[in-house]
């Protein structure tokens, strides 16, 4: 049965356990508080304390608790659970990829997913799951009770990659399943064609969700470290190719590459999607931690 620390060391959760991921748009939920909501005037019940980190309103502070403890804690209210996040999980065959020197771009993504569900749903959010390499695999809808964790990291731990895939015809499939609005979080190396991706995304933003993507790369792909004589082999159509002098092909495949990033930045910029470049050989805690401290620290 899976456990968090299948994916989430002792060291890795500690880096991770103070973040909130705060949605900086107007979500659906209940009541306005830690997230916006466009819902007003529901009664607000008080569900427990939670220590005060940086960035927390002070007028939520408990003062009598503060003058018996010294310490500060925030009051939370069960309206607060007002995010719906959904990951998707890109399980195609070209995140089965892993250079030496680094996890695969899957495993790597494994673990993102695992410490992101157990972030919001620690700070009592819903969140949902979906698998997909050719076609949809698996839809877990949003949850926010504590056991759901368990069933996204049984789900996790199942996921291998498979064929190959249209991303950006399996996103546009996806976009009238989500009903509710909320937070959409794509783990991808994102490959294929980048305007059909954006323009994909660009749907989600219509019916008026955050889109946060995960741009997750080897740093074999982003180096092209290759210089003896090497085969290299199609993950996800299984097509052996002749064995090729990596130096013929270095300069126009890293031109290739910075273009698609290009494409993908500007893209993602007009549809106002907040793109993460990752690399799989940084600590994926501490790509996940910095990227967290930065969103905390824009204004809403």
């Amino acid at each position: 049965m899976a456990q968090l620390s299948d994916y989430l060391a002792p060291a890795e959760l500690q880096k991770i356990s103070n973040l909130q991921v705060l949605a900086r748009l107007v979500v659906e939920g209940f009541i306005s508080g830690l997230h916006r909501s466009p819902h007003k005037g529901l009664s607000v019940e008080f569900a427990q304390h939670r220590q005060y980190v940086q960035g927390d309103e002070i007028r939520r502070l408990d003062w009598k608790v503060f003058a018996k403890t010294d310490r500060l804690y925030v009051r939370e209210y069960e309206e607060e659970t007002n995010l719906r996040c959904t990951l998707l999980l890109d399980l195609s065959g070209s995140m089965a990829y892993g250079g030496e020197k680094a996890v695969a771009k899957h495993q790597y993504a494994l673990r993102l997913a695992a410490a992101l569900a157990y972030l919001l749903l620690q700070q009592r959010d819903s969140v949902g799951l979906v698998t997909f390499d050719t076609a949809i695999r698996r839809y877990i809808p949003p949850r926010s009770s504590t056991r759901h964790l368990r069933v996204l990291l049984e789900e996790l731990g199942t996921a291998e990659p498979g064929g190959e895939t249209d991303l950006a015809r399996v996103l546009r499939d996806l976009v009238p399943r989500l009903h509710r609005r909320g937070l959409i979080v794509l783990l991808s190396d994102c490959f294929g064609d980048v305007k059909a991706l954006t323009s994909a995304l660009a749907q989600f933003r219509s019916a008026r969700h955050e889109v946060l993507v995960f741009h997750i790369l080897d740093r074999d792909e982003v180096d092209f470290p290759f210089r003896e004589w090497t085969r290299f082999e199609s993950i996800e159509q299984a097509e052996a190719f002749r064995m090729i002098d990596p130096a013929q092909f270095r300069e126009a495949y890293l031109a290739n590459l910075k273009r698609f990033q290009e494409e993908l930045v500007a893209g993602c910029r007009k549809h106002r999607v907040d793109l993460v470049p990752m690399v799989t050989d940084q600590p994926y805690a501490e790509a996940l931690s910095q990227y967290l401290t930065r969103r905390l620290s824009r204004p809403k």
